[in-house]
């Protein structure tokens, strides 16, 4: 489905619930929001929606609509196909003495992180392609996620879809889906009690690895980042993708350059070129990119 409502027409969602998700030592507020959507809107996993925040800008203009990637699946959180779940971060931003820097603010995800119960949000969408799950061979296709922080959404919503929720799609999957994902510090590990439950009950079949930048260092004794794992596994993820995996990025796109840097670094020593490989790979729908 793509834009059942339009921005300029959106449509009301109820919060049905707004959670913290990570905890106090880590850095910046991160939430889980929870909406009942209205009636025939419809999404799958690994499109966006937009949010329309109230009110007008310092020019007297209606806000911009945000995007926002989807976090549950196209049954969302409530299994029933009518709620949809985001994973929202409060945009902050501060001088150099620390103080916070007003006009810089996050209208948008300051609106969404402190939402209640019960209050309406405008929506529209969904919107975006370039996420989404095969829809050829999906049970056999092994998946490869890596991602940043709120970049997580996405392949929570996968990760659900296809280890969690008693569905056809999940009886049928055989494959393996490996995460990647990176953060700061321990506390700020989106839904990792999720992940591990999907681990334990998977037998083997989903696998999640972490880079926690403030605490782990990489082979180099710098800070350990998301691609310095994809620079260890950067083998066995080529030989992936060759064979038939998928890979997806979402998050900072302050990621791709040591990522693509990983994956040029495997295609020399094997005497390839990495930017017709990746082309390849992009032909064959095998390479999903969505970072800001």
């Amino acid at each position: 489905p793509l834009n059942t409502l339009k921005n300029k027409k959106p449509g009301l969602a109820t919060v049905l619930g707004v959670g913290k998700l990570i905890t106090n030592e880590a850095p910046g507020d991160i939430r889980h929001v929870v909406l009942s959507i209205p009636e025939g809107f419809h999404y799958t996993e690994g499109q966006s929606l937009s949010v329309i925040p109230p009110g007008v800008d310092a020019k007297g203009k209606k806000h911009q609509p945000r995007l926002y990637s989807i976090a549950s699946t196209r049954y969302g959180d409530t299994y029933d196909g009518k709620s949809v779940s985001l994973c929202v971060r409060r945009a902050e931003f501060y001088d150099e003495e620390g103080k916070e820097v007003e006009e810089k603010k996050g209208v948008c995800s300051g609106f969404l992180c402190d939402l209640k119960p019960g209050e309406e949000v405008q929506i529209a969408g969904p919107v975006g392609k370039t996420m989404t799950l095969p829809k050829e061979n999906l049970p056999t296709t092994p998946l490869i996620m890596i991602g940043t922080g709120t970049g997580v959404a996405p392949f929570r919503s996968f990760a659900h879809r296809l280890f969690v929720e008693n569905t056809v799609a999940s009886h049928m999957y055989k494959a393996k889906a490996l995460l990647y994902l990176g953060v700061p510090v321990t506390g700020g590990l989106l839904y990792k009690s999720e992940f591990d439950h999907m681990e334990r009950e998977s037998g083997g079949r989903f696998e999640a690895k972490y880079a926690i930048s403030r605490e782990m260092q990489n082979k180099d004794g710098g800070r350990m980042y998301v691609q310095d794992l994809i620079k260890e596994d950067g083998e066995k993820l080529f030989n992936m993708i060759e064979d038939n995996a998928v890979i997806y990025f979402c998050g900072l796109k302050g990621m791709m350059p040591g990522v693509l840097e990983a994956f040029e670094g495997i295609c020399e020593e094997k005497g390839l070129v990495f930017k017709e490989k990746m082309e390849e790979w992009k032909k064959m729908g095998k390479w999903h990119v969505e970072v800001y």
